[in-house]
């Protein structure tokens, strides 16, 4: 599913990520956690081909076989939105759209027939209990509503890798604890991937794998 190589990351003379080698199963959640400014976001943002790798280094990044790091940008764009999906710790809905637009945004930039996207939508609406929520805009949602809305447009283009940056680091604890026994449903049911990077370390230990970064190296 993804097998990362000598993975390295420099912003200017600062070393992020060190030499990070990963390999990750399909339908496997992998949690990674660490101390703040262990690279642990950098990693997250480079296997999500957000980020780029620091080049020269002979590093490879494969994600479903496709070796990421040749494509060219709009090739990339276009692996990224069909591929892989990202749920944010401050849900990045946007505010003037309700709950189901939000939903279809990367459905419609794959040219997914309005009439089909919104019928995913609101399945996967449906799926997350917020039948009652399409038309609602995130204002007029609770912080579990909206981080479940995001979870939706994750999912709308049916990815096979789910990236999660500290995905509940914005909800109270009953709101956390249900999105985390969400993530194992989504898994069950639609057999995601799943890659979180989170302090919550009940979530970090209910995954199958936890692997701890330090100064920019992946130590278990």
């Amino acid at each position: 599913m993804i097998k990362a190589k000598n993975i390295q990351k420099f912003y200017g003379d600062l070393q992020v990520l060190k030499r990070v080698n990963i390999h990750i199963l399909e339908r496997e959640i992998v949690s990674i956690v660490g101390s703040s400014g262990a690279g642990k976001t950098t990693l997250l943002q480079i296997l999500g081909t957000l980020d780029s790798i620091s080049k020269n280094f002979n590093s490879k990044l494969l994600i479903n076989n496709t070796d990421v790091t040749k494509l060219k940008e709009k090739e990339l764009a276009k692996f990224r939105n069909k591929h892989i999906g990202f749920i944010f710790q401050f849900h990045q809905l946007l505010p003037e759209f309700t709950a189901l637009e939000n939903v279809c945004i990367p459905a419609f930039i794959k040219k997914t027939p309005k009439v089909d996207a919104e019928k995913r939508a609101k399945e996967l609406l449906d799926f997350l209990g917020l039948a009652k929520r399409y038309n609602h805009k995130p204002n007029e949602l609770s912080g579990g509503e909206q981080q479940r809305v995001a979870v939706a447009r994750a999912l709308i283009n049916n990815p096979s890798i789910i990236f999660a940056d500290e995905p509940s680091g914005n909800l109270d604890s009953e709101s956390a604890d249900k999105l985390h026994q969400l993530f194992f449903k989504l898994r069950d049911e639609f057999g995601q991937t799943f890659v979180i990077v989170t302090h919550n370390q009940e979530l970090a230990n209910m995954a199958d794998r936890k692997l701890v970064m330090v100064d920019g190296q992946i130590t278990t």
